[in-house]
């Protein structure tokens, strides 16, 4: 017993040795950007300034809309206010660029193919269904959905959505708009398909954003990661018992996929328990098994299939009760 307790010993030393070797290389990669203000240039221009402002920054400037549309934006009083206001919260950008420049560094290692985009702040009119835009050159951020969840222009929207308009989830949502380029599947039609489909992603967050806590990750709070992790097994064992792995039931993704309140198991002490998307957070926990017990790269993960995912991770969580 005494041997196997060294060898475990001298294998979780290795383990770490390793990863901490890994993080020193990406640390080494240079990293060099500059975050476009977009928000405070346009705030603080005036109509004649228009020109100028539309020639550093065409792309933000949809060809459909007249110089007039812009120049009564310029003008209105609640977008003046809104970017007021959210020019202000993000006057130092600093900790922001240093989270960004520290994704960006991993997203290189991992994927030497990237190339470091130009990174844009800009105001949306709170539009927290698109706060981060990432294509291969840009990187938009809508600086007014992270203002902090209990902020004035967030009245009237779902608690739960809210909950992750702040600032240190910007990174994270950054980290997302990568994944989901790099995440492919020729379908998502079962349950199975769909927690497989964003353990890809909370995974990708693993390695390219370690230094963000599990629970920022999954947009959780501590206490509701606390209970996932507890209830692991129970989660699992009622999507076995239910038969829900296969099931192709179009609402399935509205109980445990999708962002809401909390889960719906349709037993009343455990819905009301229970936050949203367990079923995302049990595709992690499969990943994380496949990864663990397999020798593969995080881009061949990404685009492997659920069902080769599945059949190799050996997952298996433990009965806490």
């Amino acid at each position: 017993m005494k041997y196997l307790v060294s060898f475990l010993l001298v294998f979780c030393l290795f383990s770490c040795q390793q990863e901490s070797q890994v993080e020193q290389d990406i640390e080494k990669i240079e990293v060099d950007f500059t975050v476009e203000r977009f928000d405070k240039a346009f705030g603080n221009a005036t109509p004649d300034e228009l020109p100028k402002l539309k020639a550093a920054f065409p792309f933000m400037f949809p060809k459909q809309y007249p110089d007039e549309f812009w120049e009564a934006r310029m003008q209105d009083t609640l977008q003046q206010q809104l970017m007021t206001e959210s020019s202000q919260i993000f006057d130092d950008f600093s900790q922001e660029k240093d989270d960004i420049t520290r994704l960006f560094k991993h997203v290189k290692y991992y994927f030497p193919e990237f190339r470091i985009p130009r990174v844009i702040t800009t105001t949306s009119s709170v539009d927290y269904r698109n706060k981060v835009i990432v294509t291969d050159t840009l990187v938009l951020i809508s600086i007014d959905t992270y203002l902090g969840k209990d902020h004035k222009f967030y009245d009237g929207i779902s608690t739960y959505l809210k909950a992750n308009f702040e600032r240190n989830q910007m990174v994270v949502d950054l980290a997302a708009a990568y994944a989901e380029k790099q995440a492919y599947q020729t379908a998502r039609k079962t349950l199975l398909d769909e927690m497989i489909y964003y353990g890809k992603q909370l995974y990708f967050k693993d390695m390219m954003i370690p230094f963000v806590s599990d629970a920022d990750k999954i947009g959780y709070t501590e206490m509701q990661l606390e209970w996932a992790v507890e209830n692991e097994w129970f989660i699992w064992n009622y999507f076995i018992g239910e038969e829900l792995l296969y099931d192709t039931n179009a609402k399935l993704p509205s109980r445990f996929i999708n962002p809401a309140p909390f889960s719906k198991f349709y037993l009343e002490q455990v819905d009301n328990e229970s936050p949203g998307r367990v079923g995302q957070f049990i595709g992690w926990q499969i990943v994380k098994s496949y990864m663990a017990n397999n020798d593969v790269t995080i881009k061949s993960m990404l685009t492997a299939e659920p069902l080769e995912i599945f059949n190799n991770s050996k997952y298996k969580p433990k009965d806490n009760g």
